[in-house]
């Protein structure tokens, strides 16, 4: 039984190695879905109200000056994550030995990597990737897909056609946040234009321009909901300082030594400075001041300081 699952498993993954052929299409089906939303708000159901002028048009400006904002932020967070790359152990990385062994502190997880990824060879104190024949630093993992490893790997993303690793973390989180809002806006902004659709009242616009509204409704509406629920599992994750991967590992792991509280777990994702939460970007400072944000440093509680796993 065990066996055949392990085949499975193999069997997917060797077929998600397969993904790095989608390249550009997956950005291109994204642009796609948005130039669908914004054919159907901008163009079709709000942008004519713009020239009837009063309340009316006041109304449909605020309406569209909110979606380009939102559209704005989703796009440059998207494509923030689409071309920055996760994180990769720099050549002839070596951990500091010495120091491990005056401190004790290794990293607890020390078994197979999780779904997709390559099985690793490790000591007590160590990790070593057979696949890239290298060492590895804390929170570290090889992806099959992109054939690498990653530093603080939390998983491979399809629609982003990268990894989502320790350097574009943050912006990943921060696409799911203004996609969510926007679906969200959309949804509510053309649930009169669906609801219409069933009743007997006669509708403006051509068969064209109906269908294109319908179908935007549609899929922004299965994007917020899908999307709402992908955002509350990663705010729990940033919330314990874990990521996707390691969640799956700390069932074998029970003590976990990154967990530094809330605040601190939020600002090793986000920062410390408030002005660059909610942009895909980091300032000066804090990456000068923060070897985590690096990914290839973290701190642990100091009772396990003096611990081994």
């Amino acid at each position: 039984m065990h066996r055949s699952g392990t085949t499975m498993a193999w069997n997917v993954f060797k077929f998600c190695t397969a993904l790095r052929g989608l390249g550009s299409i997956m950005i291109l089906l994204v642009l796609g879905i948005v130039g669908v939303t914004y054919y159907a708000v901008v163009w079709t159901s709000y942008g004519p109200a713009l020239s009837v002028g009063g309340l009316e048009s006041l109304a449909a400006l605020v309406v569209i000056l909110l979606f380009h904002f939102l559209l704005g932020m989703l796009l440059w967070s998207y494509f923030s994550v689409v071309f920055t790359d996760p994180g990769v152990v720099p050549p002839n990385w070596r951990p500091a030995l010495d120091e491990e062994e005056q401190e004790g502190e290794c990293d607890p997880l020390n078994g197979l990597e999780f779904g997709g990824l390559q099985p690793e060879a490790s000591t007590q104190r160590t990790r070593f990737c057979r696949k890239c024949n290298q060492h590895k630093p804390p929170r570290c993992h090889h992806c099959s897909v992109c054939g690498r490893c990653v530093l603080k790997m939390d998983h491979h993303c399809v629609w982003v056609v990268n990894c989502v690793g320790a350097l574009n973390y943050k912006y990943f989180l921060l696409f799911l946040f203004y996609t969510f809002l926007e679906t969200t806006l959309v949804t509510l902004l053309l649930m009169p234009h669906f609801i219409a659709f069933f009743s007997e009242e006669e509708i403006p616009g051509t068969p064209s321009t109906l269908a294109t509204t319908f179908l935007a409704f549609v899929l922004n509406l299965a994007f917020a909901l899908s999307v709402m629920g992908f955002l509350i599992m990663h705010i729990s994750l940033v919330s314990a300082n874990t990521t996707t991967i390691e969640a799956y590992e700390k069932k074998t792991s029970p003590k976990w030594p990154y967990d530094l509280g809330r605040k601190k777990n939020f600002e090793q994702v986000f920062g410390m400075d408030k002005k660059y939460w909610l942009i895909p970007a980091y300032s000066e400072e804090d990456l000068r001041r923060m070897p985590e944000l690096q990914g290839l440093e973290y701190p642990s509680k100091p009772d396990f300081d003096s611990q081994d796993f």
